[in-house]
């Protein structure tokens, strides 16, 4: 695949992703489990690698949008409650693009063309209206629970839904301020043994526009500080126009602090419009 198709192809992941990251309606009907979900739900939250500041690994990124794929090699570099990058390698030499997400804006670097945006989630349409924040994608990159609108977890808003041996199902859905039950829902696949999340859903009534789905599965567990940390990350976005495949193979775990959290861009690079740029992508 050419470098220009291989940057556009890990754009439209990395926004699509998000586009559908809080869309979503969970349709498990299922009664709360009674027996030991408070305890089920504080494993899986005790399961949080609450105490580690730095996480690196090297990279394998693969994506597929319809007949396009991608395969790549690069960094994920991330600081808790700080910042996630995605540094991708053209050729497995030469850093074609970056993605990075702080707690307060989006940056998309194309290094190849010498363009970027830079914006607040805010200013960001699609990623506004949906909710999306740095928590909830800082979550699902560390194998956490998350609950909208929160920094923390608030273990009473969870509940077993559902358990067949060591799979365990856990809801959160999220209710309106005017009391009508919300058009998106969360739910996690979990093991009952060992408190790893093996799999996060988020679901978007679409109502007339159709649903969305987001499956985010996780396997391949190592050790990282004496906790399981998933290897293997498998992303699937289902739309009413799109499918997206997004994986990611992690490899050589570090916690290297001796880096810069924030990308200073070069006045050589062109600031494009994000409303444009962000057409141009979903149109591909």
């Amino acid at each position: 695949m050419r470098i220009k198709t291989c940057i556009q192809a890990a754009m439209i992941a990395a926004t699509l992703t998000f586009a559908a990251c809080n869309s979503s309606k969970n349709v498990v009907k299922d009664k709360p489990v009674a027996s030991n979900s408070a305890e089920l739900i504080s494993k899986v939250v005790g399961q949080a690698q609450q105490h580690t500041t730095y996480f690196g690994s090297k990279l394998k990124f693969s994506v597929e949008v319809g007949k396009q794929q991608l395969s790549v090699s690069g960094n994920l570099r991330m600081k808790r409650d700080d910042v996630i990058r995605l540094q991708l390698n053209a050729l497995g030499l030469v850093e074609a693009a970056r993605l990075e997400f702080t707690r307060d804006s989006v940056l998309i670097m194309d290094r190849i063309n010498k363009q970027y945006i830079k914006a607040p989630y805010g200013d960001v349409d699609f990623l506004r209206d949906s909710g999306i924040n740095f928590h909830m994608l800082q979550s699902l990159f560390w194998n956490e629970l998350f609950q909208p609108g929160r920094t923390d977890v608030d273990v009473s808003r969870f509940a077993v839904t559902a358990q067949n041996g060591d799979d365990a199902t856990i809801n959160f859905e999220e209710t309106e301020t005017t009391g009508a039950r919300s058009r998106m829902a969360y739910s996690w696949l979990v093991s009952a043994a060992t408190g790893s999340i093996r799999k996060a859903l988020v679901e978007y009534d679409g109502r007339s526009h159709g649903n969305t789905k987001l499956n985010w599965e996780y396997g391949d567990f190592k050790e990282v500080k004496s906790k399981p940390f998933p290897c293997d990350m498998q992303v699937l976005l289902s739309t009413p126009k799109k499918e997206i495949k997004l994986g990611m193979k992690l490899s050589s775990f570090n916690n290297d602090s001796d880096w810069e959290t924030r990308t200073r861009v070069s006045r050589r690079y062109t600031q494009v419009d994000v409303d444009e740029i962000l057409r141009r992508v979903m149109a591909l």
